[in-house]
């Protein structure tokens, strides 16, 4: 899930710069925060245990991972076609992290790993349905 979140904040890092459209702007700020809290939540268990951040997945484009394609196009994109890059992005996102939590939820060893999951899972529901909601392209 870091990378995952690393690439998607990536991507929300953009609007600012790329979109005059407050609704994608502000969908792009909450999410970004959202992937902040996200990210120090997946990072403390690391910290607590001493695991290294060896950064398996790094250069990896995985299922519903903000790709190094996209953050590209989006880099040079603005207006609808960065709308449509970034909310495409985040469906694909949202979706993958929905499963990969189910996942953890399942299979999971850790009580602790499971209760992150769920609550990760949660906003990432409730951001997929408001994704939907406004009916962005």
């Amino acid at each position: 899930m870091i990378p995952m979140n690393e690439r998607a904040r990536l991507l929300t890092g953009l609007a600012p710069s790329r979109t005059a459209d407050p609704a994608p702007a502000d969908l792009a700020a909450r999410t970004g925060t959202r992937l902040e809290r996200e990210l120090a939540d997946l990072r403390a268990p690391l910290d607590l245990s001493g695991t290294p951040d060896t950064r398996p997945h790094e250069g990896h484009d995985m299922p519903g991972m903000v790709g190094l394609d996209t953050l590209r196009k989006a880099e040079k994109a603005k207006g609808e076609q960065f709308e449509r890059i970034l909310t495409d992005g985040l469906r694909a996102h949202l979706a993958r992290t929905g499963k990969l939590c189910a996942s953890e939820r399942t299979s999971g060893g850790s009580e602790e790993a499971k209760a992150l999951a769920a609550t990760i899972a949660g906003s990432a529901v409730r951001e997929l349905d408001r994704l939907t909601a406004t009916n962005r392209p």
